[in-house]
């Protein structure tokens, strides 16, 4: 089985995200965001795009999308799939990591088995503010209205919080729900 990509785009987090698969007992492997289209595309079954300071550093990372892998975004992440398709991102009103209530609206096969409103651990520095076009709202709070956002016909996802710290409420469930996605491809 091939493994899961986690694309490091330089955040304080990204290996964490790797440990969390790793410890859930999926095979997953972090990348530079340098590394060719190619090299990903006959190289894994799926894609999560991890956070980092800008999107100008953001390596390959739009270019991954084009691939046909099912592909999560985690916070810079969802900015670069918004971006790519459309959308925009513009600075938060709300800077800085911290706790926010997120009322989940759509549960769809990434937000499986979540209750209606759960606690995360987010930045909102910056933001999606225009959701791109056919993609699902999924998620909001009340200081950023794309919590999350996917595009479920190429199994395309992005969310602004960050599931892989403790902080959040039952972050682990994001990637096994992303677990069975990819395998299910």
């Amino acid at each position: 089985m091939r493994p899961i990509f986690v694309v490091n785009n330089f955040g304080q987090f990204n290996h964490l995200i790797h440990r969390s698969l790793r410890d859930m007992d999926i095979l997953v492997t972090i990348i530079p965001n340098t590394t060719p289209p190619n090299e990903v595309a006959g190289g894994c079954r799926g894609i999560i795009l991890g956070g980092g300071p800008t999107i100008e550093r953001s390596g390959n990372c739009a270019q991954y999308l084009d691939l046909g892998l099912p592909v999560l975004g985690i916070c810079l992440g969802l900015h670069i799939i918004a971006t790519k398709f459309g959308g925009e991102v513009r600075q938060g009103l709300s800077g800085g990591y911290g706790p926010i209530d997120v009322e989940i609206s759509e549960h769809n096969d990434i937000l499986a088995g979540y209750p209606k409103t759960i606690r995360v651990w987010a930045s909102h520095a910056d933001e999606v503010s225009k959701v791109p076009r056919n993609f699902s709202l999924l998620a909001s709070s009340h200081i950023c209205n794309a919590e999350a956002i996917a595009l479920p016909n190429k199994h395309i996802y992005g969310v602004q919080w960050h599931p892989e710290v403790s902080h959040t409420e039952d972050g682990q469930r994001l990637f096994s729900n992303f677990n069975a996605i990819t395998l299910d491809k």
